[in-house]
């Protein structure tokens, strides 16, 4: 039978309300590392009752802060979470068997699937799930991109599958879509406006309209009821907020001389 040592990272910025249940959940792994961007409320003491390696340091972006959690990292495989997630037992089973059965002709990383937690309850339709996340990578064999939101896992082999999956307690409720709401747009908006030089009226009538109809409808989002509406229609306001928010960028930008702008 094979040993491998596991480490997990988890990446924070004030998260004292998610992060106890989330370092609850890893309790079984060897290494427990808490990336974390210099949190004002108590997200570092919290996480200190836990674990001893919270690493404190200037916010970079999300790869960034990632990779450098990555570089840090001791054990041979490395499990990658978010504050607000959490390793389901079924999924803590799973990864144990495989880390201790895997073979070098094995897959260098696993894919996860995530179940979607919104005001309280699991959205399964609407594009929601299974929602795969490649988290669980041997160490060395993969590395975050660097762009403003939605990072990729870059890796570098065969990836697999695992049944086990990851709870996602996202927007527990109406209020948190809008906490979030400001920040998210802005760095989408910052990377769509490098492939998109302009923004047209059609940008923001038909591409929320799209978005609306593919998750509603296309992705049978109405087999959730109340919560699949709020789901879509969430979804299409942040499709329109992207949008919206670019115009305003390349507004401000174009003001500015050109030997100035960057």
């Amino acid at each position: 039978m094979n040993s491998f040592s596991l480490s997990t990272i988890i990446i924070t910025k004030n998260e004292e309300q998610n992060i106890e249940e989330c370092l609850q959940s890893v309790d079984w792994v060897q290494q427990i590392q808490v990336v974390d961007a210099e949190s004002a409320d108590r997200t570092i003491e919290l996480a200190r009752l836990y674990t001893q390696d919270v690493i404190v340091r200037p916010w970079e972006g999300y790869g960034p802060q990632k990779n450098y959690g990555i570089q840090q990292a001791t054990g041979d495989w490395i499990l990658i979470l978010d504050a607000d997630e959490r390793v389901s037992p079924e999924l803590a089973k799973e990864i144990q068997e495989r880390l201790q059965s895997w073979m070098a002709h094995d897959p260098v990383a696993y894919r996860i699937p995530r179940r979607n937690i919104f005001y309280g309850a699991w959205v399964r339709w609407g594009g929601a799930y299974p929602d795969p996340q490649i988290r669980l990578f041997r160490k060395g064999k993969a590395t975050y991109n660097d762009v403003e939101i939605h990072e990729n896992l870059i890796v570098e082999g065969r990836i697999g599958n695992l049944e086990g999956f990851l709870l996602h307690y996202t927007e527990r409720q109406i209020a948190d879509h809008f906490r979030k709401f400001s920040l998210y747009i802005t760095l989408a908006a910052k990377e769509r406006g490098k492939f998109t030089s302009n923004v047209h009226w059609w940008h923001l009538l038909l591409n929320p309209l799209v978005t609306f109809t593919k998750k509603y409808f296309l992705k049978q989002g109405f087999r959730d009821g109340i919560r699949g509406v709020i789901y879509a229609g969430f979804a299409s306001m942040y499709t329109f907020g992207k949008y919206a928010k670019l115009w305003e960028l390349k507004c401000e930008n174009s003001q500015i001389p050109p030997s100035e702008r960057t």
